[in-house]
């Protein structure tokens, strides 16, 4: 069982790396947060844009009709 066994303490070495290593996770998993948010809000745009020039299209449909 895992409470029969001694814990051993961490170094000071592995503490600065454990540091590191969650500092470097935490930022990648922010640059994958930023480029998903980025990609969300280009379709966004893309549709709105569409969506414009479909109504802009149509009233002028109905203006030439």
């Amino acid at each position: 069982m895992i409470s029969d066994r001694e814990r051993r303490a961490t170094t000071t070495a592995e503490r600065e790396a454990q540091k590191v290593f969650k500092a470097v996770g935490a930022k990648e998993a922010m640059t994958d947060y930023a480029k998903a948010q980025k990609a969300f809000h280009d379709n966004r745009e893309r549709l709105k844009a569409e969506r414009l020039a479909r109504e802009a299209e149509a009233a002028n449909r109905t203006k030439a009709g």
